[in-house]
């Protein structure tokens, strides 16, 4: 049986590759995480850009108006006449609502203005238009 002599110093070693593997599993669990708190409700368009356009603080509903003319109540496509129906179910008897429009900056001014009018038909609804910050 060999016994260890104490006069025999082994050095002391920290291993770094466990220590880098946790920061990096750290960073990564905040990176993804990070991307998951912008929250967008609506389809992905390129909006517009103006000068005044204002953060919203309650959306209650979003349609999207993409490139192509389709149409959207909350990522769910609907055509244009379906429209009014499937926001009044939504609103139900909320006395204010707010409908967000999020139009591509290639879409009609025509199709927007259609679509504003079936909107505007619901009581009690606020309409506001989705405009990028320069």
């Amino acid at each position: 049986m060999r016994l260890t002599d104490e006069s025999e110093e082994t050095p002391f070693l920290i291993n770094l590759v466990s220590m880098i593997d946790v920061l990096f599993c750290i960073l990564a669990f905040f990176i993804i995480s990070s991307l998951y708190l912008t929250r967008s409700q609506g389809l992905p368009v390129n909006l517009p850009t103006a000068t005044t356009a204002e953060t919203q603080r309650m959306a209650q509903m979003n349609v999207t108006i993409q490139a192509n003319g389709a149409i959207a109540l909350n990522r769910k496509p609907l055509a244009l006449d379906a429209l009014e129906g499937a926001v009044r179910s939504q609103v139900g008897s909320a006395s204010q609502s707010l409908v967000i429009i999020n139009a591509d900056a290639r879409v009609p001014h025509g199709l927007v203005v259609r679509v504003m009018d079936h909107l505007r038909r619901i009581q009690g609804v606020k309409l506001a238009i989705a405009a990028q910050s320069p």
